[in-house]
């Protein structure tokens, strides 16, 4: 082979190399998440419910925050309140950096939560989480927005039904972007270690 060949080869190859290199470094980047990773998705961008307190709420109100978001209502017996005692204790977990942590309750039973009904349920987790309501009517658009499920279930008398729901929450990072969806019933360590992460990437 002709020596400036040779040459020109072996340069190809070093820059080939050093490509993939750099695709690689880039694809390492990227976060590995415990949690599904939703980043990019198009759906569930924002919402307009009222907090417990009677204040109109947005998305965009949260920023600067790591906001984990669950469906539920408050006379779930044991779903609802578990999720929202394992956000509590992560909110711990994350020690000083739990401040820039909010978790919000979207309640699926507007009949029964009450704005005062939902202040006292919260009041059982973290005083810095949000309960959040709105009209059957709205609540139906959110859901499908959300790509949430809930049904009501009949009981023996009217006010004793139930509600079918999905069971999951909803992490958005800092700057508002849906970023995962975790499961209920997991680890609640793997969802702390996905918080700590936004909240890096945030700082």
């Amino acid at each position: 082979m002709h020596k400036r060949t040779a040459l020109k080869l072996i340069a190809a190859c070093a820059v080939s190399a050093g490509a993939a290199g750099l695709f690689s470094a880039c694809s390492e980047q990227k976060p590995a998440f415990v949690s599904i990773d939703l980043t990019g998705a198009t759906y569930a961008k924002n919402f307009e419910l009222t907090d417990h307190h009677g204040q109109v709420r947005h998305l965009p109100d949260f920023a600067g925050k790591v906001v984990v978001l669950f469906f539920g209502y408050t006379q779930c017996p044991d779903v609802c309140p578990t999720a929202m005692v394992e956000l509590a204790s992560i909110k711990t977990a994350l020690g000083k950096d739990g401040e820039r942590l909010q978790g919000l309750f979207v309640s699926i039973d507007p009949e029964r939560d009450t704005p005062e009904v939902l202040k006292a349920y919260m009041g059982n987790f973290d005083p810095s989480f949000l309960a959040l309501t709105t009209s059957p009517a709205k609540l139906a658009e959110l859901a499908k927005d959300f790509k949430v499920y809930y049904k009501k279930v009949e009981g023996k008398t009217p006010t004793s039904y139930t509600m079918d729901h999905s069971a999951g929450s909803y992490v958005y990072d800092a700057k508002g972007q849906l970023r995962l969806f975790t499961r209920y019933g997991s680890a609640p360590q793997g969802l702390t270690a996905d918080i700590q992460q936004l909240l890096k990437e945030a700082s």
